[in-house]
């Protein structure tokens, strides 16, 4: 059975996740410098071990509701493939977990929802009580490089 590796987390309340294989690192929320006549999804920059690291309101950017006080957020460092390699960051209000999921627990998203949606999920990952926890429901499987791609060919045109 095949299975995809993907970090799980919160924004909102609600539960998302991506490719593990796109996150480099989990960072606590720390002072992030705005950078002037930035879209409101571009929190700004921060300065991580000598790198600057572009943050990016992923809420915002997904129009998702708001979620917890900006001390309590994480930010998800990304592997910096996108935006000519310099370093991207996500704010996030949790980090769940890192999971393998069965290609089976997987819904793919057809053409029913629109297509500006669609371009940013990959699928619905359903979370199966493997453990009896309790912990059933839905995780939207976002397409990051999706997303992130539009993000700096938007900025760029």
């Amino acid at each position: 059975m095949a299975t995809i590796d993907v970090v799980e987390f919160g924004i909102g309340g609600e539960h998302y996740a991506f490719d593990i294989h796109l996150a480099r690192e989990i960072v606590e929320m720390m002072p992030i410098t705005p950078i002037p006549g930035a879209p409101p999804y571009i929190a700004g920059i921060i300065n991580l071990r000598g790198e600057i690291t572009n943050i990016i309101r992923i809420n915002e950017l997904l129009l998702l509701k708001e979620g917890k006080n900006v001390e309590d957020q994480k930010i998800i460092v990304l592997v910096p493939s996108e935006n000519d390699g310099s370093g991207v960051g996500i704010i996030v209000d949790e980090v769940y977990s890192v999971n393998a999921v069965a290609e089976e627990d997987i819904e793919q998203i057809g053409g029913s929802i629109s297509s500006e949606i669609n371009g940013f999920m990959k699928g619905i990952i359903k979370v199966r009580d493997v453990e009896n926890t309790g912990k059933k429901g839905l995780v939207i499987w976002l397409d990051m490089e999706n997303v992130l791609g539009n993000l700096f060919t938007k900025n760029q045109g």
